[in-house]
């Protein structure tokens, strides 16, 4: 079984600090995707310096083809011991997930992976090692379809100590909290974005210390294709409907004369719904069609909401709008949440119907590209064909 990986990661910096002390990196290698997460001691320049220098030592080697447990070796080697308080300068987690459903986590000081597994907390055997006398906690298993991991700093576990709480959110509080919203949502970046709020939350949006939450989530390969725009030259029509319609996976239809090729080629009529906004023309429908919307204005609509939830500092209202009853909405919860794998079937003649607003295809062109930079940003593999 060949799995995908679907990850996200949000981080509360300290009260008064503009700089993070935890540092995360996610990399994708040929056969696995890898998430960093480190801690560095204390909280401001210093931890940022520290985390930093952490994380990139090990992603660098990674991306060079060091094993994982070289990159352990040399951060456990290279970090010293503060020696007044005999703790590291920075602490780290690591998850390595293969494609082939190998997984490997190492843990040095931070609190422990959460893990969970058919709506249950699951148990990993690990064993440890002592590098340099620095004790790393090593762990190897196969990992399952909708399985789902959580790294934190330690920052997750000591939210609302003195203050809503006297000894913080523990661990266990952590983990039974992680299970009950992995029942709502299969979305890393939703579940991310959940996790953070509650700390915030605890530390009553004035956190105590850095603090990060990284998700990981096993999921199945997820192909969506969107047509859009009709063919430059009308012969073309039946072959782009037959590479789209082909292709496994959603399809969707974006643009009215693009709706009209679809409806004819599948024989299909189009019906019309009343799910519009003042920003977002109403969707439509056609049989053997997942999703029929608007073209230009609900294609930016949907860009907007894609390029919101790419930033590392993602609003949790922005997941109120992914869930409204519009196409642009609709679209761009698809492509976020639904979606491994975009293909872009884009056609390239100019539309009549936007003569008026100066529409040409270089219009089609710019909103394509910016599209498949948000997707990719959000960690999506995307093609183009053009037609």
């Amino acid at each position: 079984m060949e799995v995908s990986v679907e990850t996200c990661w949000k981080s509360l910096n300290k009260i008064h600090e503009e700089l993070c002390g935890d540092k995360v990196e996610i990399l994708k290698t040929e056969d696995s995707d890898v998430v960093i997460l480190a801690d560095g001691m204390g909280s401001g320049v210093k931890a940022n310096i520290l985390a930093t220098l952490t994380s990139k030592i090990l992603r660098t080697m990674f991306q060079k083809g060091a094993p994982i447990e070289q990159g352990v070796e040399t951060i456990a080697r290279t970090l010293p011991i503060c020696q007044v308080r005999q703790v590291a300068y920075s602490t780290f987690s690591i998850l390595q997930i293969f494609h082939n459903g190998e997984a490997y986590l190492v843990e040095y000081d931070n609190p422990g992976c959460i893990f969970v597994r058919d709506g249950k907390l699951m148990d990993i055997p690990y064993t440890v090692r002592e590098i340099e006398g620095k004790k790393i906690r090593e762990y190897r298993f196969q990992v399952k379809l909708k399985d789902c991991f959580v790294l934190m700093s330690d920052g997750v576990i000591y939210a609302g100590v003195g203050e809503l709480l006297n000894f913080g959110w523990t661990w266990e509080s952590m983990a039974d909290y992680t299970v009950k919203c992995t029942r709502d949502t299969l979305s890393a970046k939703r579940l991310a974005a959940m996790l953070s709020q509650a700390c915030d939350d605890l530390y009553m949006q004035k956190p105590g210390d850095d603090t990060t939450v990284a998700v990981a989530r096993v999921i199945e390969r997820k192909v969506v294709n969107i047509f859009t725009g009709p063919p430059k030259d009308m012969d073309d029509d039946e072959r782009i409907m037959l590479d789209f319609i082909t292709s496994p996976g959603k399809h969707i239809v974006s643009g009215g004369t693009t709706a009209s090729i679809a409806s004819r080629y599948l024989k299909q009529p189009v019906t019309n719904n009343y799910d519009g906004t003042p920003e977002v023309p109403p969707t439509s429908n056609i049989k053997g069609i997942d999703l029929v919307t608007e073209g230009v204005l609900t294609m930016n609509r949907t860009l907007y909401l894609l390029r919101e939830l790419a930033k590392d500092d993602v609003d949790f209202d922005i997941f109120l709008q992914l869930d409204e009853d519009n196409g642009a909405a609709k679209l761009a919860k698809i492509i976020s949440e639904e979606c491994t794998d975009l293909n872009l079937f884009v056609g390239k003649a100019n539309n009549t119907a936007h003569e008026t607003l100066l529409f040409d295809v270089s219009v089609r062109h710019n909103l394509v590209e910016q599209l498949k930079e948000a997707a990719e940003k959000l960690g999506k593999n995307v093609t183009i064909r053009y037609y």
